[in-house]
């Protein structure tokens, strides 16, 4: 995989300047030869054409872990199903992704470069299609609102009750969930809050996020008895029981939610591992299930928490940029992390860990955007 990762990377450079042209251009290609793929993708097609990127950018730099790369694919094939993708339109995607590619990289482009994508993609694809046809599941679940809770001017927290059989998943992983009432054949991922309940409930904790068109509606619009559709669960941010480590879980904002489901967890068995809790926001109103969080702590003596505002001089609690409070209270060398949250406060907790020699190993993060 070498020679073929640093084709791909090389390629890649030169059209890197011109993703939202070539994703722009790749749409149009597969749109033109085949118009009946179009009713699968919502009308608003500005953020569908970044996150294509993205997926893209993912897969080939996941090429250097071959475990990451199959494990990866696999699970983003069964996520695909959500959107009824068949064996015979991969063909079309890698037709239309060729063309664009070889169209915007110009006279650089080269049969080398040719053929190091069209190999890839024909690895991806076969690892999807692969990952699909295991699955035994639905393409995705019903799920009805059984409440939804308004915890400050944009995050809400709700709670879901699959109408089919029980979604199985994991403390800690994350799904796709579509609002179809309010925005059909948008979907984003959003982490569970809660570990496996017995009732098969589902937590979420969601951020509107300026104009954005699902996190608003689940905001701002849904309402108890409104059916959402939830995808099959993915990531890997999750327990390993094996490990006797402490462990420290870093938050900020609704990246709270799967360190939640992580704590629910330990709550059933945990007696010897010391849990901190970082929990960051920009200023009180965001700590939006702070108290929730102390109480658990008063209930369970191995759990700590330790809240930090970064733009709310009136807090009495902890000040500054939630990775600058985690390394205040270092060392954590000897300790298993976990870190959700936006890009931007994974991609800062990742570098203070890197320089308080946190071995990279014990890190655990899923971050939905560019790290």
């Amino acid at each position: 995989m070498g020679n073929l990762s640093r084709l791909l990377k090389e390629s890649w450079t030169l059209v890197e300047e011109q993703q939202d042209k070539v994703a722009g251009y790749f749409y149009a290609r597969m749109f033109l030869s085949n118009p009946h793929l179009r009713t699968l993708f919502p009308v608003h097609m500005d953020v569908q054409r970044a996150r294509l990127l993205g997926a893209i950018v993912t897969a080939i730099q996941t090429l250097d872990d071959p475990e990451r790369f199959e494990d990866y694919l696999r699970a983003l094939g069964r996520d695909h199903r959500k959107f009824h993708v068949q064996p015979e339109h991969y063909d079309v995607v890698r037709d239309a992704l060729l063309e664009s590619l070889r169209t915007f990289a110009g006279e650089h482009w080269g049969v080398e470069y040719e053929q190091a994508w069209s190999d890839a993609y024909n690895v991806i694809a076969k690892k999807m299609m692969a990952g699909a046809d295991a699955d035994t599941n639905p393409p995705f679940w019903h799920a009805e609102v059984l409440s939804h809770e308004r915890r400050s001017r944009d995050i809400a927290v709700f709670t879901l009750r699959p109408l089919q059989h029980t979604l199985e998943y994991r403390a800690g992983q994350y799904v796709s969930v579509e609002a179809p009432r309010y925005q059909p054949r948008l979907w984003r991922t959003y982490s569970m809050a809660n570990a496996p309940r017995p009732d098969g409930t589902l937590d979420f904790h969601v951020r509107a996020l300026g104009a954005g068109w699902v996190s608003s509606a689940l905001v701002r619009r849904v309402k108890p008895g409104d059916l959402l559709r939830i995808a099959a669960p993915m990531g890997s941010m999750t327990l390993d029981r094996k490990s006797t480590r402490d462990i420290v879980c870093v938050a900020g904002g609704t990246g709270l939610a799967p360190i939640r489901a992580l704590i629910e967890e330990l709550t059933r068995y945990n007696r010897t591992r010391w849990v901190h809790v970082f929990f960051g926001a920009k200023d009180r109103e965001d700590l939006y299930d702070l108290d929730e969080l102390n109480r658990l702590a008063a209930r369970h003596p191995w759990l700590s928490v330790v809240p930090a505002c970064s733009d709310d001089k009136s807090f009495t609690g902890e000040q500054g940029n939630i990775n600058d409070v985690v390394a205040r209270f270092g060392p954590w060398e000897n300790h298993d992390f976990f870190v959700s949250g936006s890009a931007l406060m994974v991609k800062h907790t990742l570098r203070t860990l890197a320089e308080m020699q946190v071995p990279a190993v014990r890190i655990k993060y899923d971050a939905f955007g560019d790290i």
